[in-house]
């Protein structure tokens, strides 16, 4: 009975199987088609990895995706982020998302739902390249830090632990940028481009003006990446556990970068809705001089930090599972090494009574 009670007890943990501890073995190479690793979104073959799992050009590499993946897809729906966040701080002129299109139409024209494009890029770039490389790194710190069996069994939690600590960082780097963003884009007449804004901003409240919304920021990214990456990770393995009709290891890779972009829309609509009310403090936050967040959030009320949800649950949405696709493009692309799929150690297996 005490290995089946086990057993059952580890499977019905909500937080169950973390990632994986990756050794390196040295067999006989062989000719048959076995060899090939199974990869949690697209499948490479060991013999052709273009570097070592973990080493420096692997996470250069993974943080080379990071940038291509947040600093293309949030510049590409800049009019929409635009809308989003004039809808956040002034409700009253921008009613809903097509009533702020129209708005901003009217007023500024077309180049006018480009503002912002500049900081944006710049800024979400460098937060990708935190955000991606960084969390290679730290799911790979803390696996060892738990060893093989605690990794297994606290595979969702380790997720959330390496989301949470690159976020950290990666907002110290978007910081100064979605600061000079918001203030673009909310403030009509304040700035019309980045190398107006920075300097004028720096004038007038000095270098805190730049890092004023990190905190709000940390408040909004963290919650939204700890629920990116492991509802990302989670979803992918439901998807080729429940949806998908043939193993993983037999999809191609244009399947396997299907089940990716999938799992990254599902993941961005969760993301969205955890982290909408600290978004929108920010966006008020930037625009106000003088403020705190806890003076916007009082301001705000429960309802308001609500506003402009739709909206994000659109963009969020589309940005994600594109970030994802994109970053799993850049690994296939280079032949990045990945871990396979987690498996129960054999020496947990033995522990539960599942094997002899």
């Amino acid at each position: 009975m005490y290995p089946t009670t086990l057993t059952q007890l580890a499977r019905a943990n909500p937080f169950s199987a973390p990632l994986f501890t990756l050794q390196h073995i040295e067999e006989p190479k062989q000719s048959n088609g076995h060899d090939r690793r199974r990869l949690a979104a697209a499948a490479v073959a060991d013999s052709e990895v273009s570097c070592e799992f973990g080493s420096m050009k692997y996470y250069a590499l993974c943080g080379f995706g990071g940038i291509l993946s947040c600093g293309l897809t949030h510049t590409a729906v800049v009019p929409l982020d635009l809308v989003k966040c004039r809808i956040q701080v002034d409700p009253e002129k921008y009613k809903s998302i097509f009533n702020g299109f129209s708005v901003t139409l009217k007023e500024d024209g077309t180049r006018g739902l480009a503002k912002g494009w500049a900081p944006t890029f710049i800024g979400y770039s460098m937060q990708g390249l935190c955000k991606f490389g960084f969390y290679e790194m730290f799911k790979v710190l803390y696996s060892n830090m738990l060893g093989e069996e605690n990794t297994y069994l606290w595979r969702t939690s380790l997720y959330l632990a390496a989301s949470a600590s690159a976020e950290f960082f990666a907002d110290i780097a978007l910081a100064p940028m979605e600061a000079c963003k918001v203030r673009i884009q909310t403030q009509p007449g304040y700035a019309n481009t980045l190398r107006e804004c920075a300097p004028k901003m720096y004038a007038e409240e000095g270098l805190w003006a730049f890092y004023k919304g990190v905190v709000p920021l940390w408040m909004r990214q963290i919650p939204y990446t700890m629920m990116k990456f492991a509802c990302f990770e989670r979803t992918v393995e439901a998807l080729y556990k429940y949806v998908v009709p043939k193993p993983r290891s037999e999809c191609s890779k244009s399947e396997q970068l299907v089940v990716t972009f999938v799992a990254g829309y599902i993941a961005g609509v969760f993301c969205a809705i955890v982290s909408h009310p600290a978004d929108s403090v920010v966006s008020v936050l930037n625009k106000e001089k003088g403020s705190t967040a806890a003076q916007v959030l009082k301001k705000l009320g429960p309802k308001g930090v609500w506003k402009g949800l739709i909206a994000r649950i659109i963009m969020i949405g589309t940005l994600t599972a594109l970030q994802w696709f994109i970053y799993d493009s850049v690994k296939v692309y280079f032949r990045l090494p990945r871990p396979p799929p987690p498996e129960m150690p054999e020496s947990l297996k033995k522990k539960l009574g599942l094997t002899e």
